[in-house]
């Protein structure tokens, strides 16, 4: 048995759940999120909770039935408190400043960076070397947070570049002298 999809995700006050057919559609305070479910897996709304069901205990529904599951507890979450990601610039020269709505980063490349966030996502600057990606959708938060750590990912030898909030970088002695 699925533990995580059998539990029923408690559907909180002011947040509405809308399903059809394979489609479930979540709207709260925040916004409005929308996900497709596998036909095999079955939804419904019960006595404020919504509760999801398998047909068999065959391997691929057992996994589908807690994916679903986890991203709709997900969904409901975000609409009513969002997600965030923080992270920190660590580097001589390097940081992020907001240019209108689009987010300009000096990472020691020979040409700035320029990030304009989608619909859905802000990104807030704390200071030029922290700064906090939030949203109602917590894969398009953690997409743009992995995308603007890609620019420049946090190299072992002087710890330079960006990382998350609460990342550990493992250092590396470097050459020895002889």
């Amino acid at each position: 048995m699925s533990r995580i999809g059998q539990s029923p995700i408690p559907v909180l006050e002011g947040v509405t759940v809308e399903i059809k057919k394979n489609l479930v559609k979540v709207k709260g305070p925040k916004g409005e999120l929308d996900q497709k479910v596998d036909p095999s897996i079955t939804v419904k709304m019960g006595d404020g909770a919504v509760v999801l069901s398998r047909p068999t205990d065959n391997r691929q529904h057992r996994a589908l039935h807690g994916l679903f599951r986890s991203l709709i507890a997900n969904m409901v979450t975000g609409v009513t408190e969002g997600f965030s990601k923080r992270l920190q610039i660590v580097g001589v020269g390097y940081r992020a400043e907001m240019k209108g709505n689009s987010v300009v980063f000096q990472l020691g490349y020979s040409h700035p960076i320029v990030l304009t966030p989608p619909d859905g996502i802000e990104i807030k600057i704390d200071s030029p070397t922290d700064l906090t990606v939030s949203g109602v959708s917590k894969e398009l938060v953690g997409m743009i947070a992995a995308k603007i750590r890609s620019f420049r990912p946090p190299e072992p030898y002087k710890g330079k570049g960006i990382r998350y909030w609460d990342e550990r970088v493992r250092r590396k002695a470097g050459k020895s002298a002889a």
